[in-house]
């Protein structure tokens, strides 16, 4: 008996694997391992590996952001924000840490250009109650 594991991203799926022997997650409670015949659950996932065993590959790494994971059955659906997989740990740490920097640059950016929408929309408030 097998899992078909789904990922998905807010975009598009990341992956789709059918005989999948075992997934071990993170929650905010510690790992979480999940077996073909694991009763039904639903979990949230905070950032951390996902690791799943299929017969075909070994060990596969995806590094996660948070997100939901839902076992009904034969089928686990993961949904996280961000998802970047692997084979070799220390491979995906480094394109891990090279991906983070270059959110956290596009978020400051974002976060300059709401703040300023803010603080006009607030000025904008002040003024028409003040009318």
């Amino acid at each position: 008996m097998y899992i078909n594991l789904k990922i998905f991203l807010p975009y598009q799926r990341f992956i789709e694997k059918t005989n999948v022997l075992s997934v071990v997650a993170e929650t905010p409670k510690g790992s979480f391992g999940l077996l073909p015949h694991r009763l039904d659950c639903v979990t949230a996932l905070v950032p951390g590996i996902l690791i799943y065993k299929t017969e075909e590959d070994e060990e596969v790494y995806v590094a996660v952001d948070e997100g939901i994971l839902v076992k009904t059955g034969q089928k686990i659906l993961v949904s996280v924000r961000n998802a970047i997989g692997g084979n070799d740990l220390a491979q995906l740490h480094e394109t891990v840490k090279q991906e983070f920097l270059t959110l956290d640059e596009r978020e400051m950016g974002v976060r300059s250009v709401l703040a300023k929408m803010e603080s006009g929309l607030i000025r904008r408030l002040a003024e028409f109650h003040n009318e």
